[in-house]
């Protein structure tokens, strides 16, 4: 069928530390875009923030930046909030999430055609009666049983331009696991106008050979917010109201969670990834 959206669902992983309304914000966008191509349908938003094991500077507990998605996206009837990767002990590569989540869509679909194969029984049951029936053309059968054909859902990877360029940095990504993710599943970049995103695909050979795969979706409505400089002005007493969603707001608040101290937490401590991948050194080949 020609006129088949192919459905996709958006997977964002990230430290969500704290979620802003510049995260919830991605999504929009992002759906916006696939839309407006008239050949997508997205069905689905995960939020999937990172475990504890990552090691950021400042990364509060797993279960508190959890939590304040969850409030986040209350209200929102289809983005929601994953907990199986901030519930793993160790640290989880991004490629790994993203493979979890396909396969939980192949099971659950399978379940789907299951279940409508089950239901379908007795119509085939009714049809093979009737079929006795001198009267009845073959064709009412053939019609009944066509089996139920869905294609599984795509899970394509949202970030926005800065998670791109980290691709770049030596020891952060494994070459092989950049390639399947734009390989196998693709990547939605949210791009502030005029952004180099499109000269960094330019400039590596992978990313160039999948760019099709690559969606660049240009933010014209630009948001500055990041959790970086919302923790900032936590720690300085100063208001993050229209920035945050409120139920965020009153939950860091109520719960006072953004301190000098908090900030400090895993300083000197290496990043999970890059303590992972330096030690292979066949991993140190860069990007570009």
């Amino acid at each position: 069928d020609p006129d088949r959206k192919t459905e996709v669902v958006l997977l964002a992983c990230g430290s969500f530390n704290p979620i802003t309304n510049m995260h919830l914000r991605l999504f929009e966008l992002a759906k916006d875009y696939f839309h407006e191509t008239g050949k997508y349908k997205v069905i689905k938003g995960i939020i999937s923030p990172v475990g504890d094991a990552y090691k950021k500077k400042g990364l509060i507990s797993a279960s508190h930046r959890v939590t304040m998605a969850k409030l986040a996206t209350k209200n929102s009837d289809w983005v929601e909030v994953d907990d199986w990767e901030s519930c793993q002990s160790e640290w989880l590569e991004t490629l790994k999430v993203l493979r979890y989540h396909h396969q939980k869509l192949l099971s659950a679909d399978n379940a789907d055609v299951t279940n409508s194969l089950q239901d379908a029984v007795p119509i085939t049951k009714l049809g093979r009666k009737r079929k006795q029936q001198p009267n009845r053309h073959e064709p009412i059968k053939k019609k009944n049983q066509s089996p139920v054909v869905k294609s599984v859902p795509q899970v394509k990877l949202l970030c926005g331009s800065d998670m791109l360029e980290s691709f770049g940095i030596p020891n952060l990504w494994k070459l092989e696991d950049i390639t399947e993710i734009v390989e196998k599943h693709g990547l939605v970049c949210i791009s502030r106008a005029g952004n180099n995103v499109q000269k960094f695909i330019y400039e590596s050979d992978i990313l160039w050979r999948h760019k099709n795969n690559i969606h660049l979706v240009e933010e014209w409505i630009t948001n500055d917010i990041s959790s970086t400089k919302i923790r900032r002005a936590l720690r300085r007493g100063q208001s993050i109201r229209y920035l945050v969603p409120d139920v965020v707001r009153a939950y860091i608040e109520k719960n006072n969670l953004y301190s000098p101290e908090s900030e400090d937490r895993n300083a000197g401590v290496v990043l999970a990834p890059l303590q992972k991948h330096a030690s292979d050194s066949k991993n140190s080949q860069t990007l570009n």
